[in-house]
């Protein structure tokens, strides 16, 4: 893949940043409480470690293969390394059916946010579908911000890197705020019963919370443009998984502590009535909270969009999707047209409501699953392929990790799936269906379908030092496919 007239901009803060926010969104302000109340405030966080642990292993085989093929596209290279062009394209077709959804998801919530802000916020009611009324006032604002996000991502991948940072440190003093409160200010009896329902209410949230935890794998899809050793690509990468687990471990223990099972049952935004109770009922306490949320609901968005066109930029230019979607602006060297694509989905996703909200991301989570467990097996057969392939972040216990990722993504998806109703399977098969289309148009136009990867080199022993990483645009093409062990 021709990743090479991508710009290496990304610092280690940039893509740390970028896959910490990707990973906390929204979820933590709306759905602490329901996690509390079906496993008590232990159990919930018992539940975040056990998910954790799961995503952590497929993080391992995602930070080995990031390090060793550090291309444009993430788990594109990585399938098609071990499981050929048909491989490569189904997998990171799920992902971005993934990565689409998330994007219109948030197109949703930002004015589903404002909404519980702003009391009299909807106005000129529109049409209704699926039980909800939409609004000219809930519809504009989500379009509007999605105009912007989209032209914040068109114009530069370090614009949207320093938008994401921002965003971070918003969240991040919200949280550490509300952490530290609840000791001073909560009682222990308020986490009692401690665990609820025992190992069943534990399961419960656990089987829920590895989807909390998506957005770590945007940093595969950036590689080309990360300007860091690859070594430090993989631990980095593992650093953002810690990072959320405890963050979401904190935030548990931060409502359960301050808020009685009575306050969080009657709460509709928990996380920011606990701000509120922590800070001796301050209501600019509990605001501060939700724009922290909203930062989250952006820090996701922004994250997933850019995610999501560097999967398409990779497939296209490999031939395995139109030629416009891996074609580079000329002066902002961002892949403008698969950027507009994604951004333009997210900017017409409004108009369907908040039903659409829950339809998009359980289809998504869906996609996004299916590429995990694809990559897993891709870290496997990797291994017993090419042993001999540079691997600057090495993964010990290989075997063990390797087969304990793939049963337990294989497991997820296995739980997933009775879940899903018929509007989600209609999304799922449409862009099946857009996906064959591509696939057979393109292999019927390209004789060189999926073949811009040349293998022959991968075990090479030629390793690209720190200096050539960060200016890699100093070789050829050619070059660089064999140092990086292709």
């Amino acid at each position: 893949m021709e990743n090479n007239n991508l710009k290496r901009v990304l610092s280690n803060k940039d893509i740390l940043a970028l896959a910490f926010g990707a990973m906390i969104g929204w979820g933590w302000v709306i759905l602490t409480g329901v996690w509390i109340q079906k496993a008590g405030t232990l159990g919930a966080m018992i539940a975040f470690g056990i998910s954790g642990i799961t995503i952590i292993f497929v993080g391992l085989a995602y930070a080995e293969l990031t390090a060793a093929l550090p291309r444009a596209g993430g788990a594109a290279v990585f399938s098609y390394k071990a499981l050929g062009a048909n491989g490569s394209f189904i997998c990171t077709w799920a992902l971005i059916l993934g990565y689409v959804g998330v994007v219109a998801f948030e197109a949703c919530a930002f004015p589903n946010v404002i909404e519980y802000i702003l009391p009299n916020f909807l106005q000129g009611h529109m049409y209704t579908i699926s039980g909800f009324d939409v609004y000219g006032s809930w519809v504009g604002t989500g379009v509007v911000v999605s105009i912007i996000i989209t032209i914040i991502n068109y114009r530069g991948t370090k614009d949207s890197a320093f938008l994401q940072k921002i965003l971070v440190v918003i969240i991040a003093v919200a949280g550490i705020a509300l952490v530290i409160s609840a000791p001073v200010t909560g009682h222990f009896s308020n986490t009692m019963p401690l665990i609820r329902d025992g190992w069943s209410g534990i399961l419960a949230v656990t089987i829920a919370t590895p989807f909390m935890f998506i957005g770590f794998d945007v940093i595969p899809q950036t590689a080309a443009e990360i300007n860091l050793p690859f070594a430090k690509i993989g631990k980095t990468l593992m650093l953002s998984i810690v990072m959320a687990v405890l963050w979401y471990v904190l935030i548990i223990f931060a409502v359960g502590y301050l808020m009685t099972n009575q306050q969080i049952a009657s709460s509709v935004l928990v996380t920011a009535d606990a701000m509120k109770i922590g800070f001796g009922g301050s209501a600019l306490a509990a605001n501060i909270l939700i724009i922290a949320g909203m930062a989250g609901i952006i820090s996701s968005w922004n994250a997933f969009l850019i995610g999501g066109s560097r999967a398409m930029y990779a497939l296209a230019q490999n031939k395995m999707l139109p030629a416009s979607l891996g074609k580079l602006h000329p002066k902002y060297n961002t892949p403008s047209n698969a950027i507009l694509l994604i951004g333009g989905i997210s900017t017409i996703a409004p108009f369907f409501g908040k039903s659409m909200m829950v339809w998009l991301v359980n289809a998504g989570s869906f996609g996004i699953v299916m590429a995990y467990a694809m990559v897993a097996i891709s870290f496997v057969v990797l291994r017993k392929k090419y042993p001999n392939m540079n691997r600057p972040y090495k993964v010990k216990n290989h075997k063990f990790v390797g087969y304990i990722a793939i049963v337990l993504t294989v497991l997820m998806l296995l739980l997933y799936i009775p879940g899903m109703i018929f509007a989600e399977w209609v999304i799922v098969g449409a862009w099946v269906g857009l996906g064959a289309v591509f696939y057979f148009f393109a292999k019927k136009k390209h004789s060189d379908f999926g073949t811009n990867i040349d293998l022959s080199e991968i075990a090479s022993p030629l390793i690209l030092t720190e200096e050539n990483c960060n200016s890699s645009f100093a070789i050829s093409t050619e070059s660089a496919e064999v140092a990086l062990g292709k």
